[in-house]
């Protein structure tokens, strides 16, 4: 058993159908699905913003690579086209920690770095992470710490350009209304 915070976002195309489409294809696996934040590119590219969320995702059957591997597919469905580091795409999906019933994985194969190892730098992961989960903790340079607490660290201009929309997410699966995010 796994349990994933992945970290969803778009700036091409129809942003929130791709987001849509994460949710969708997880299904049952949804633990929780964050709002919906409109938030300033990150890396200094210029572009579009970007619509972000986080999804919490549980499977009996699934390591920290199946996610991954899940993810790249989900992309490419999306039209994903990796041409620009930190440019535009129609569909991000980050494995930012996964955890099973040893703890949270750690992994320093350069195709999955776990946890991931910039998360604590964005106020795009952390915002919505802490919709879903407002105790966790995230280890980062050596460091486990709360996630507000990396937040509540970061630049103000880094905070301040992650912007709570109205738009929302829809979890079709048959306990969806016990979810966190359908609370105001």
């Amino acid at each position: 058993m796994s349990c994933a915070v992945l970290s969803i976002g778009s700036n091409l195309g129809d942003r929130l159908a791709h987001l849509q489409s994460v949710v969708d294809e997880l299904g049952p696996r949804v633990r929780a699905v964050s709002r919906v934040y409109s938030t300033a590119p990150w890396g200094g590219v210029e572009q579009q913003d970007f619509l972000n969320a986080v999804v919490v995702a549980e499977d009996e059957n699934f390591g920290e690579y199946d996610w991954l591997a899940l993810g790249r597919d989900l992309e490419a469905a999306a039209a994903r086209v990796r041409v620009q580091h930190w440019g535009p795409r129609s569909l991000d999906v980050d494995v930012v920690v996964c955890r099973t019933g040893s703890g949270e994985v750690r992994s320093d194969d350069p195709e999955l770095l776990l946890p991931h190892p910039r998360a604590h730098e964005r106020a795009f992961v952390l915002v919505p992470w802490l919709d879903v989960e407002p105790e966790a903790d995230l280890t980062a340079n050596g460091h486990n710490r709360p996630v507000a607490d990396w937040l509540a660290g970061l630049d103000e201009t880094e905070r301040d350009g992650v912007h709570r929309t109205e738009l929302v997410l829809v979890d079709h699966a048959p306990d969806a209304g016990s979810h966190p995010r359908d609370r105001p």
